[in-house]
């Protein structure tokens, strides 16, 4: 694995997430773009011939995996040249504020775009006394099965159709994989912080009627950390050490709650009930209610509720 200090040029003018999508002649086969994903963004590329490219140094941090096959590549980037052959479950990490040039093949690829913020936020809830300082390792080529993995699942994410929890399970993906980075991959050896108090009783108080509230719609981890003043990243762990589970499964939870109370208390059907407790549609709803009530919602409806309509409302 080769690594560098950064010691990126300052002339160029970094390039977005959202500019380097048009600064590239190629575009992704697949994308995270307009699926409102928060944290990283992930694009999924082709194999390509021939590459001769440079570009402008980016404002964020790029994992590339190579997701099969095997191709020769040169890489120059931080004053150095590295040219090897990168084969299917192999990373390299460029990290934001370098100059890159490409030369030679590339092969099918998932390339996950990650903000500097992101990676911030999980140093700021590592440093005790002070901030823990970041400085991402410029990596031409190492084998890591974790980034492979947490790859995959973003890839596998952007497979299924949007549902109200695919927002949480990417914004626990994102988490991961900067934490990771963190972890593997910065300059400076972070201390961590002594454990933390646990959310106050007002604190679940006001986080329990913001989801009770919005339960008809996605709700994403950031906007339920912004609510209690912290991080996602300290809000995962805080979270789960006061409630004894994770914001994800309280989550759900309070839609099957709301669920049954609408089974119980109205006719309206199980259609129009999926939508109003925040599932994706009414097979989602079926499949997440009976892993949970041990019963299906029809059954739970035809004993406990009055007769309701098979046909979804308008």
């Amino acid at each position: 694995m080769s690594q560098l200090t950064p010691n990126p040029p300052k002339a160029r003018t970094a390039l977005s997430i959202d500019a380097i999508l048009h600064a590239r002649p190629q575009l992704p086969v697949a994308t995270s773009r307009g699926r409102g994903w928060a944290g990283v963004t992930l694009d999924v590329h082709r194999s390509y011939s021939n590459v001769a490219e440079s570009y402008a140094p980016l404002d964020h941090h790029m994992v590339h995996l190579c997701t099969s096959g095997a191709s020769r590549l040169t890489q120059i980037r931080g004053g150095l040249v590295d040219t090897r052959t990168i084969r299917a479950g192999h990373t390299l990490i460029m990290p934001a504020g370098y100059s890159s040039s490409w030369e030679g093949d590339a092969a099918p690829s998932a390339r996950l775009r990650i903000p500097t913020s992101l990676i911030a936020e999980a140093a700021e809830q590592l440093g005790e006394a002070a901030p823990v300082r970041v400085e991402v390792v410029n990596v031409f080529d190492t084998f890591d099965p974790t980034v492979g993995r947490l790859a995959q699942a973003f890839v596998a994410e952007l497979d299924l159709a949007p549902h109200p929890c695919q927002r949480l399970i990417v914004d626990a993906l994102s988490s991961a994989l900067a934490a990771h980075l963190l972890r593997r991959y910065n300059v400076f050896r972070p201390v961590e912080r002594q454990r933390t108090r646990g959310l106050g009783r007002a604190e679940v108080a006001r986080l329990t009627d913001y989801i009770e509230d919005n339960l008809h719609r996605p709700i994403g981890l950031a906007e339920l950390a912004a609510i209690v003043g912290v991080s996602r990243f300290h809000f995962c762990r805080v979270f789960k050490q006061t409630m004894g589970i994770t914001a994800f499964a309280f989550l759900e939870a309070c839609r099957i709650r709301r669920a049954r109370q609408l089974m119980v208390e109205t006719a309206l059907s199980l259609a129009d009930i999926a939508l109003l407790a925040g599932f994706a549609d009414q097979s989602h709803f079926t499949r997440r209610f009976a892993f949970h009530a041990g019963i299906t919602p029809g059954a739970f409806a035809r004993e406990y509720g009055p007769p309701r309509s098979r046909v979804r409302s308008s």
